[in-house]
């Protein structure tokens, strides 16, 4: 075989490393990287499914392009203060952009669709409620709905 040396850093950094090197363009169908929590909620999701170790866009989706992810550094940021937000991860089939800022929790199977702002204001809270469809929706302030 042919050895092979994997570097993590910028392509023109890591090509100066070495005398002849050339260069191959990765199609995103063969690799998806995952450096913040926004990118581990759509691999994480419905978007992809695993084929034979590849990660392939669900033939459910209409269109191809991943939507766009935006989630607040301060509650999203670590992967276990990520993972804690969401009963399950929401369906994100129809969804073309997601913003999230605050202190934000989602129930078990939240679907959101289309573009879908959530902001809890500082010190307040909000809670989507299990089973939730938001499409096109923005919400802000404050929401808490409790079992009683």
């Amino acid at each position: 075989g042919v050895n092979v040396v994997q570097l993590e850093t910028a392509v023109g950094a890591a090509m100066k490393c070495f005398d002849n090197a050339s260069g191959i363009n990765v199609p995103r169908s063969r690799f998806l990287p995952v450096k913040k929590t926004s990118d581990l909620l759509l691999v994480m999701s419905n978007l992809y499914t695993l084929d034979h170790g590849s990660l392939m866009m669900s033939p459910k989706r209409m269109f191809p392009s991943t939507p766009l992810v935006k989630l607040g550094e301060n509650n999203f940021k670590k992967v276990s203060a990520f993972l804690s937000r969401f009963g399950s991860i929401p369906d994100l089939l129809e969804l073309d952009h997601i913003t999230v800022s605050g202190d934000v929790t989602f129930g078990r199977g939240v679907s959101l669709r289309g573009t879908v702002i959530i902001i809890a204001n500082h010190g307040d809270r909000i809670d989507i409620p299990a089973g939730s469809i938001l499409e096109n929706k923005i919400v802000s302030g404050n929401l808490r709905i409790m079992d009683h």
